[in-house]
Parts: structure tokens; sequence; C-alpha cells
């Protein structure tokens, strides 16, 4: 140790500040609209916000059990049934947990080893890659078409190797807005038949599907179902992000393994919220209600960009839309990006971030979870650049 501390050797070292945060940061010194971060701008139903207040007041503001409150567990149980007709039992097969993305590190860190390869597609949200690096594995791309961000299979097969232990699909898919259709899963559980390899699915979207398509959980396919976690978000779904409220559903063979490593990282989460989330969810509408109310604001955000210079790539699902600005200016998406922030005051989030090798498409993301007043004013801007 030198007379300044110990001397420290990064286990992240090629990590460097996320886009999330250099945009977000962006956005604030010049006073932009920021479409950058995934969040909404509005509030929750004040009927979950009174149900949290009640559970407080009740004096449920002490730990939970581990895996969840057990209503709770059932509750998502029987909602994850009615949706894709598989049962996860409450007690071995379901945790509520810190959000997705504590249940995606969790996994990844009770079953990747130094050397184990995961098979991750891009783009891809930043909190995939980390986590498996700080767990000593080795991430393995795969780049999605550049058309329609679709999955090359024979591409994915041939990356498997006899490392390959993990692979991470998102549907749908942040950050492109497009789906895995039946096809696609179908595919991917053919291709992983008769392997050992574990699957994380991402579904924090799950409710957030547009134009009359349906949500492929991997919990519809019976040998997906059988080596797959499923990721989900009630912040994302109720607009509570900063509750960092979410659950996993696995088979308890490998949830038991997922506990080992939760009950030491987290524990427990929030007690009040889980009896409040138990309570909502007790009226399907105020999630099944969610495709229609996301897309009302999709179509919105097109309809006001329809005479832009803007090439859109309509979003299917999630709360993201993807606009082409190749028709405006040949800069990287990173510098179009922050001159957009701080030229024309809208924040956006360049797609190169999220690409193998920092590939460019002359692609920005924009969040609509806006209220109709911000989306008016942010499209009004685009539309005369």
């Amino acid at each position: 140790m030198s007379a300044l501390g110990p001397k420290l050797h990064s286990k992240l070292p090629q990590v460097e500040t996320s886009i999330f945060t250099t945009m977000g940061k962006l956005a604030v010194k010049h006073k932009a609209i920021n479409l950058s971060q995934g969040f909404p701008n509005f509030k929750p139903d004040p009927v979950l916000l009174d149900l949290v207040s009640r559970a407080m007041d009740d004096g449920y503001n002490q730990y939970a059990p581990m895996q969840g409150i057990f209503s709770l567990r059932e509750t998502i149980s029987e909602k994850i049934a009615s949706l894709y007709g598989k049962r996860y039992h409450p007690e071995s097969e379901i945790t509520v947990t810190a959000g997705a993305t504590q249940a995606i590190f969790t996994i990844i860190t009770a079953f990747i080893r130094s050397g184990d390869e995961v098979i991750v597609f891009k783009p891809a949200y930043d909190c995939y890659e980390p986590a498996i690096q700080i767990n000593g594995g080795v991430p393995v791309f795969q780049q999605l078409n550049d058309s329609d961000f679709r999955v090359d299979w024979e591409a994915f097969q041939q990356a498997i190797s006899p490392k390959t232990k993990m692979v991470i699909i998102n549907t749908p898919h942040n950050p492109s807005g497009t789906l895995l259709m039946a096809e696609d899963m179908l595919r991917l559980q053919e291709i992983l038949k008769n392997t050992d390899i574990i699957v994380i699915s991402d579904e924090v979207y799950e409710h957030i599907v547009f134009d009359g398509n349906t949500h492929e959980s991997v919990a519809k396919y019976s040998d997906l179902a059988s080596r797959s976690f499923i990721c989900a978000s009630f912040g994302k779904t109720f607009h509570a992000t900063g509750w960092k409220m979410g659950y996993c559903a696995a088979p308890a063979a490998l949830m038991v393994e997922f506990q080992r490593t939760h009950e030491f990282n987290v524990f427990c989460v929030n007690h009040p919220v889980q009896r409040a989330l138990n309570q909502y969810l007790k009226t399907p509408e105020h999630y099944l209600g969610l495709n229609r109310f996301y897309q009302e604001k999709r179509d919105f955000f097109l309809e006001a960009l329809r005479d832009s210079r803007f090439e859109p790539i309509p979003s299917k699902g999630t709360y993201f839309q993807l606009l082409d600005y190749s028709n405006i200016t040949e800069e990287s998406d990173i510098a179009f990006a922050k001159r957009l922030t701080i030229d024309h005051g809208v924040a956006s989030i360049p797609i190169s971030a999220f690409n193998v090798d920092g590939k460019d498409n002359k692609v920005l993301r924009f969040c609509f979870a806006k209220t109709k007043d911000t989306l008016e004013r942010a499209t009004a801007i685009l539309c005369g650049i």
C-alpha cells in the first residue's frame, strides 16, 4: 500500500461512464427536453400510490421474506399462468427483486464462472456486459441485422461453443423496439435443445406491445421455460422506475441457486410496495391496458414527425422509438445526439453505444413515455431540423 492508499486494480477497467449518464447530464446542463432516459415524466396511478401509503400506515415497514411476500408471489404466478399458460410455483419458482437489473446481475453471479461464455445480442441494454465481466465471464456478441434488428439464427448457432453457459434475450427489445416472434422462439428452443445452456429472458416491457402483436414469453415454450429465467419489472409497467421493483421466475432447480446469491445480495426488497402491488395486480386492466396507453403515445409521436427529415423505424414494443437521421447529416450518432441536445434542446441516445465495436447506423433512440405537452414541444423542435 502506498502513502495514498491501496493500489487498486479495477475489475471493470474498460467500462466508461454510461451513455445514459452522459446524455442525462448534458440534458440538465442545457435545459433540454430529455427523451434520452427511459422513464416516464408523469405520475403513477394515484390508486397505487394510496395502496403504498396505506401499507406503510398499516405497519408493513420491516423486512419482507427473502423470496418476497407469499401473497404477491401467488398473484404473480396467477398472472403468468393466465397470460402464457405456464404455472410457476409461488413457493419455489418466483422471487421478488430490486428491479430486473438486480435479477439479471444475480442470475449471472449465481451461474457464471471464470471463462464461461455468455451470448449477448447487440445492440443490448448496458447492464448485461459488465455483469458478465465482473464475474469472470466472456461476453460473445451477436450483432442484430442492420435493417430490421432481427436475429441471424445461423450465426447464433455457430457462436455456441463448449464454453457457452448462457444466452441473454430481450423482448420487447430495448433499444430497437422490435419483438422476438413465435418463429424466433421456436428456433431458439430447437437450437438449445439437448444443451445445458441457461437463458435469461429480459421481458421488462412485456405489457408494452403494439399493433395487435403478442408478447412471446419463454414461458410459452416448454423446453425454453425449463432452462430460463424470466425477468420482469413493476417499475416499467406501473410508471415507477425509481421504486426498483421486479421479479424473476424460473424452474425450482435454477431458482434455488438464484436465491443462494440473492439472499446475500439484497436479502429482500421493499415491503410496503410489495403489499401494494399485490392488491393492484388483482385488477388485470392495470397492466393489460398498457399496450393501448403507450401505442397512443407512439402514434402521436410518429404523426407529429411526419413532416420531419427523420425516418422512423416504427416501434413494435417498449416505449422507445428509433429515428434514422441520415437525411439530415453524416455526423456520427454520438456527435449528432450531443449537438441535438446542446443546439436544439432535445436529448436522445445514440445507438452505437450499444452495438458491437460502436457500429454507427445513424440512428438515435427517443423515449416517448412522456406527457403530450412534452412530446409536442420535442417534435416541434425535431421537425424544424
